[in-house]
Formats: C-alpha cells, sequence, structure tokens
C-alpha cells in the first residue's frame, strides 16, 4: 500500500530517522555491493540518463520530455526509455501526450535494445541512476528547491536513495527553483567539475482561473510543490488535499471530491499527472494544470548535452 512521505524525512536529527538508521546502512551495503559484483551492459547508441537521489517528485519526466525536444532540434531521432511498473501508467501517457516515442520494459536494457532496433539515435533513460546494469553516457540529477536533500540521510531514515556522495557518478545538477548558493557548494565538495542549472515550471492554462477560489489536489511525489506553484502565480487556492505518488483514485472519491466543491463555490483542478490517471472517468467537473519546463541558460546546456552524444 502506498503512503504518504513521512514528516522526519525532511526534519534535520529526527529521533525517527536515527532510531532508523542502522537499516539506512544495511541498505546501502547491499547497493555498494551489487554496484561492485553487476555486469554493466554497454549499448551502441548515447544513453542520457536523467535521474534522482531524493526519492519521487523531482521532477524528471518534465525535464525528460524537454530534454527529447532540444535533442530533436539536432537532428536525433530520440526516444524516452522507462521501467515499466504497473503504477506509473500515468507518467506513460504524460510523455506519448506530448507525442514523444516512448519505450517501456521490465527490463531497461531491452527497452533500450527495441528503441536502437527502431532506429533510434539516442535515448533519454527517465529514471534509472541507481540501475548499475546499464552504462549511462550522461548523467543528468533532478533535485527541487523545496526539499533538495531532505533530512540528508537515505531510506528509510531518510528520503535519499543514496547518499550525496553518489553525485560523483553525475556529470549535470539540474535544480528546479530558485539560485541556492549554499547547496551550489555542497554539490561541488563532492563533484568540483559538475555542471550546475537551473529550471522554472511554467503554467500555460491558468488565465481562466484566476479570480476563482480552488479545491487543489494531488498524488504526486511532492504534492506541496505543486500547490506552491499555484499560489506563486496568483491562484486562489482555498483548500488541498494530497494523496500517496501514483495514487489510484476511485469514482466514488472522485464524487465526493466534485461534491465538496460545488457546495463550496470551489473550482477542482490537480495536477496533468493526475489528471491523466482519472481522465477515463469522463468527469467534466475537474481542470488540470498544464506546465511547460523552462531551462535558464538554455544554449549553454543544449551544447553540453550535446557534447555527450
Amino acid at each position: 500500500m502506498k503512503i504518504l512521505k513521512p514528516k522526519f524525512w525532511d526534519t534535520k536529527n529526527s529521533l525517527i530517522g536515527l532510531f532508523l538508521l542502522p537499516l539506512s546502512i544495511f541498505f546501502q551495503i547491499l547497493i555498494i555491493l551489487k554496484n561492485k559484483t553487476i555486469t554493466r551492459k554497454k549499448n551502441s547508441i548515447p544513453v542520457i540518463c536523467v535521474g534522482n537521489i531524493y526519492i519521487g517528485g523531482t521532477g524528471k519526466t518534465p525535464l525528460s520530455i524537454e530534454i527529447v525536444k532540444i535533442l530533436e532540434t539536432l537532428n536525433k531521432k530520440t526516444a524516452i526509455v522507462k521501467k515499466s511498473y504497473k503504477e506509473h501508467e500515468d507518467e506513460f501517457k504524460l510523455i506519448e501526450s506530448n507525442q514523444i516515442t516512448l519505450f517501456k520494459n521490465s527490463s531497461r536494457y531491452r527497452a533500450i535494445n527495441e528503441a536502437i532496433k527502431k532506429k533510434i539515435d539516442c535515448v533519454v533513460l527517465d529514471d534509472g541512476f541507481q540501475d548499475f546494469s546499464i552504462s549511462k553516457d550522461l548523467n543528468i540529477i533532478c533535485f527541487n528547491e523545496k526539499q533538495l536533500l531532505g533530512n540528508g540521510m537515505t531510506i528509510p531514515s531518510g528520503p535519499l536513495r543514496e547518499p550525496i556522495s553518489s553525485l560523483k557518478r553525475c556529470q549535470i545538477i539540474m535544480i528546479n527553483g530558485k539560485s541556492n548558493l549554499e547547496f551550489e557548494k555542497k554539490i561541488r565538495d563532492v563533484s568540483k567539475n559538475v555542471s550546475i542549472y537551473y529550471t522554472n515550471y511554467l503554467p500555460t492554462n491558468i488565465e481562466h482561473l484566476k479570480n476563482k477560489n480552488l479545491l487543489a489536489f494531488a498524488g504526486i511525489g511532492n504534492p506541496e510543490n505543486f500547490f506552491d506553484l499555484l499560489e506563486i502565480n496568483n491562484l486562489k487556492v482555498k483548500k488541498k488535499i494530497s494523496f500517496p505518488d501514483h495514487y489510484k483514485y476511485s469514482l466514488k472519491e472522485l464524487n465526493k471530491l466534485i461534491d465538496f466543491s460545488l457546495k463550496n463555490n470551489l473550482k477542482l483542478i490537480t495536477t496533468e499527472k493526475d489528471f491523466l490517471r482519472i481522465k477515463h472517468f469522463g468527469l467534466s467537473n475537474i481542470e488540470y494544470l498544464k506546465i511547460k519546463v523552462e531551462i535558464f541558460d538554455k544554449d549553454d546546456f543544449k551544447e553540453k548535452i550535446a557534447s555527450y552524444l
């Protein structure tokens, strides 16, 4: 059963986090052993990995979509590769709704081989930084300014899949949000040669929502980031409801939200990923926020990723 992320994951020196530390150490030892024993498979086309170390909600998929669009301007026939998880159908639909070719398989390596057979020039691996069986040409790690490293501890003591030292394996850091020199210094202390870029989410369909009272709900990695984005863009969010990541809504739950919104004169809004998860119900009372990724220093970023092809 999916659960919401525990609050202590973002609390420094949490007693619960410290209590779970032996488990975190044990899991990290297993990861190290797996990394040392696994055989890395090299592919015949470039593999650009967009990953994270903070679990969920860092914007990997929107960035992967934007990178594909950039590579297409370089005349590279590009596709996205994802490991096939049933609960990730929303991400698959989001990718395909942007007219991007997607290859998914229970094995990322087999999915890459399928792309090669279809004459794809390069692939963007959406998630897979911790998949040591695949040799990557470029690793891009995503962070969100709201969470960054959380409490700095690894699962289950904290939200990190791996410690910050794992950033030695990446070449580009992408931070969604405002410039953070203190965090940049932490990264540089780990890897002096890593390139750091910033992104911003730009809503593209909010004009008709201005001056309306909203009920916002989301079942994504970090729902508070969605709520903050609405408020930053001067939308009136009167009520916020959070669900676990990749949450499978029932029609009964959605009808309750609709009834509540109608009784309280609120407009229902959710994320595009959530909307794609509930679209099949055919409910006309729920809108979604469509965003595009703005990359600062985009020309420089484009040159940087082109150098790894």
